[in-house]
């Protein structure tokens, strides 16, 4: 089971939203402070340099180290620098002149440099107190810390807000969805408000809803018919037992009323069968496959198993072509025999039904014909459905429960195929196709009458 992500989406952006500008109001702050503690470091090196420039100066014009007059012109530069100090050494290392201390827990930077009075080398140490710029710079850090952390939590409230706000058109669509219910599935939602961002996923949620209208409605038809073709045989035995049962029968009256039980019991199994196939079929349910020599002799033994049918009818059957092909052979009979089965249902008399088997590219076509009533063009793409009859008053439904096309469409989508349906001035002509690549050498060039 995987792991639930957290609950709220607007807190979650919120907290991406204020992480997000915490990072930046960070990047800037750092900006900021590095900017400003380079600015102080330049403006603390031109202040050394420019008093260099000045104590080398004094140096060189003075000419001599005695006498004390460098010493006083030196402190006479230093007044008003109070944060600066300035060391004069010999060469042998002896401290010539020092400027007024600087406290000692200041911190200071240093700059070093050879000056020479006469011919004697003197070498100046220039220091500079930074510890009120080291002040001004941690007070500076102390106040954009606490700017960027208020910041962030003013923007993430922010945040928080404006994403409510955003979302009330989602909450909008989430309470459109929760009212909906089986028998208002026809409601589509209403996406005229909605944002652009929103106005596709509105479309494709009505797509949805239409689709489940519609397989809802077609589940509610099919259990409805499911229960009237169950229904009409159990009444049936039901009716019929009773009548055996107010009186004495003898035995061959018996084993009549037994024979024609047997008949609603057989036809209410094929039902559940056909149902149990159908919903196998649904659930992805895939042919197996194997190679079949010819689909001729395939259709031959099935018109065999149809032949009291078709001879009570006064019907003929002819097989017309014949191919080889990879398929699942007692589909492609169960297949067969319930298109020769519809065909005999609903041919005229003395008519002709035809077997065709064609090879279209790379699949295999198989086609039931048969001469009667011409069947509306709007009514062709429906023929496939469960239950569905173009024509209720020739339904024939003591021996037609109406799910027979509809596992024909089951086989050709079982074997990756398609069904197909034309009728034409009084020619109707339905069947499936069956995909494959395999081309036959030659085909049979016979047809089988039967």
């Amino acid at each position: 089971m995987r792991p639930r992500l957290a609950g709220s989406l607007g807190l979650r952006l919120a907290r991406w939203l204020a992480l997000l500008t915490l990072v930046g109001l960070a990047l800037t702050c750092l900006g900021v402070y590095t900017v400003t503690a380079l600015n102080f470091k330049d403006r603390q090196m031109d202040t050394l340099r420019q008093k260099q420039i000045q104590v080398n100066h004094l140096i060189t014009e003075s000419g001599e180290l005695d006498g004390g007059t460098l010493g006083h012109k030196l402190d006479d530069s230093m007044v008003g620098r109070q944060g600066m100090k300035v060391i004069l050494t010999s060469a042998d290392g002896n401290i010539l002149y020092a400027s007024s201390a600087i406290p000692i827990d200041s911190r200071t930077i240093n700059l070093r440099f050879e000056a020479t009075t006469g011919t004697t080398p003197v070498q100046a140490v220039l220091s500079l107190d930074v510890s009120e710029d080291d002040r001004v710079l941690e007070r500076l850090a102390r106040t954009l810390v606490a700017a960027a952390l208020a910041g962030a939590v003013v923007i993430a409230a922010g945040g928080f807000t404006l994403v409510q706000i955003g979302l009330r058109p989602v909450r909008d669509l989430s309470a459109q969805i929760q009212a909906l219910e089986a028998d208002t599935l026809h409601r589509l939602l209403d996406g005229s408000a909605q944002p652009d961002e929103l106005v596709p996923l509105v479309a494709h949620v009505n797509e949805l809803l239409k689709r489940l209208h519609k397989a809802y409605e077609q589940l509610e038809a099919f259990n409805a018919d499911v229960a009237h073709e169950l229904f009409t045989p159990l009444a049936t035995l039901m009716g019929s037992t009773e009548v055996a049962l107010r009186k004495a029968r003898d035995a061959d009256a018996l084993r009549d009323v037994l024979g024609s039980h047997l008949e609603d019991l057989q036809r209410m199994s094929m039902i559940v069968q056909d149902r149990l196939f159908l919903s196998q079929a649904a659930r992805g349910a895939e042919a197996r496959r194997e190679h079949v020599d010819s689909l001729a002799d395939v259709a031959g033994a099935v018109v065999d198993l149809h032949e009291a049918a078709i001879e009570e009818a006064g019907l003929q059957v002819r097989i017309d072509g014949d191919a080889t092909c990879t398929a699942d052979v007692r589909l492609l009979q169960r297949a067969l025999s319930n298109l020769i089965g519809n065909a005999t249902r609903h041919a005229h008399q003395r008519s002709t039904i035809l077997v065709q088997i064609d090879r279209l590219d790379d699949e295999v076509a198989l086609r039931v014909v048969n001469q009667g009533h011409t069947i509306p063009t709007e009514h062709l793409p429906y023929l496939f459905h469960r239950f569905y009859r173009a024509d209720a008053a020739r339904s024939n439904a003591a021996r037609n429960h109406g799910l027979g096309l509809a596992i024909v469409a089951a086989i050709a989508r079982m074997h990756g195929g398609r069904t197909v349906a034309e009728s034409n001035g009084g020619v109707t002509s339905i069947g499936l196709t069956v995909p494959d690549p395999f081309k036959p050498s030659a085909p049979h060039p016979e047809a089988a009458t039967r």
